[in-house]
């Protein structure tokens, strides 16, 4: 159960991009990414939320993703009436180590919402298991 778990929260996003409001172009940015740094989707779901009891139908709201990838997943939140986004990447390094491509995932995104702030964390989880 060796791997990486990346998180990222961003500020200061510029609400009105798509991949902040519609669920389609959140998924493509989402799947590009996941190609580019070399890992392997097996499934995905994206829920567009409904505006809050009392807020105008049109009031921007977020949406929540999640790909499912053989080395593990990404989950990505969006919240444009804030201007902001959460990322987790987690990749597992079991036979091989995926942390190069869990970094070219979270870079990726991160430069996809265009934030004017970013706080990174990065956690090692379990231990590397040595053969008996």
């Amino acid at each position: 159960m060796h791997g990486l778990h990346l998180t990222a929260d961003l500020r200061g996003c510029p609400a009105g991009r798509c991949v902040m409001l519609d669920p389609a172009a959140l998924r493509e940015a989402c799947l590009g990414a996941v190609r580019l740094a070399g890992l392997a989707p097996v499934g995905e779901l994206f829920h567009r939320f409904e505006p809050a009891p009392g807020a105008a139908a049109n009031a921007p709201v977020g949406i929540t993703g999640v790909v499912l990838l053989a080395e593990s997943h990404l989950a990505v939140h969006t919240w444009p009436e804030i201007a902001a986004v959460t990322l987790d990447v987690y990749v597992c390094n079991l036979g091989s180590d995926n942390s190069a491509k869990a970094h070219a995932l979270l870079t990726a995104l991160i430069a996809a919402f265009e934030p004017q702030h970013v706080e990174q964390h990065a956690l090692e989880r379990g231990r590397a298991v040595l053969a008996a």
